[in-house]
């Protein structure tokens, strides 16, 4: 079962930013998850929620601002003194980072509560030029923006998110059509969920921060976990499941 840094090293490290990302770049993990936005002046931007008041020192919605706005505000005290000065990466800072790695990428559009126009294309654009196309998932609630990755890049590979249980998930997957479901934990050990496994689809499961459904996920057929805490779990997995 293969694990995923939920917006990088997030258990130690403030989301999202270059220091959560730099840090699970020296992992043995398979990938790292992370979520996009667009600035007010077109920039993809990663930050997990709509507005900036959580994970900074500042207010606002990043729709309202630009980069050079959004890049005055501290993103790293707020978890701890010693990340002070961490900036709100772009998605091409982030992807660069992985570039010299192996690691796949989750890319989650974030565009389920805010429609940003034209985001999906400039996300699919950035990952072509960078040649980045067998190495990425581009993951949504946004079933809309799925549906867009397809018609555009349909050799890019797809992961629908939910958060409440399906009653016919095999059924879901091949209405939107995506290539990965990634549910949360409960979700992937009903009994539901054994039509996808036996269909071989792609399950991925969020957020793992403890050992205590490893055995299980496993044993069910899920294919990878996504964790705050990535080294953690990865030395637990090596030294426990083999």
């Amino acid at each position: 079962m293969k694990i995923y840094a939920h917006r990088g090293s997030s258990g130690t490290h403030p989301e999202n930013t270059i220091a959560a990302f730099l840090d699970a770049s020296k992992l043995p993990i398979h990938g790292i998850e992370f979520d996009v936005h667009m600035t007010k002046d077109g920039e993809l931007v990663i930050i997990h929620d709509e507005k900036i008041d959580r994970t900074s020192n500042g207010k606002g919605y990043v729709k309202d601002m630009t980069l050079a706005e959004l890049r005055n505000y501290d993103f790293g005290s707020w978890f701890s003194p010693q990340f002070k000065g961490e900036h709100i990466p772009t998605l091409y800072e982030v992807l660069d980072i992985f570039s010299e790695t192996s690691h796949h990428l989750n890319i989650e559009l974030k565009s389920d509560v805010i429609d940003y126009q034209g985001m999906t294309e400039k996300v699919l654009d950035l990952v072509g030029n960078l040649n980045l196309d067998t190495r990425v998932v581009i993951s949504s609630f946004n079933l809309d923006a799925i549906r867009t990755v397809k018609e555009l890049a349909p050799h890019i590979e797809t992961g629908a998110l939910f958060m409440k249980p399906l009653k016919d998930p095999l059924e879901y997957v091949r209405n939107i059509p995506t290539d990965a479901l990634h549910i949360k934990v409960r979700s992937a050990l009903r009994p539901s969920m054994r039509q996808l496994f036996n269909e071989g689809v792609i399950v991925r499961v969020f957020t793992i921060n403890t050992a205590k459904y490893l055995s299980a996920l496993k044993e069910v057929g899920v294919d990878a976990i996504f964790t705050d805490y990535p080294e953690k779990l990865y030395v637990y997995m090596k030294n426990h499941m083999n």
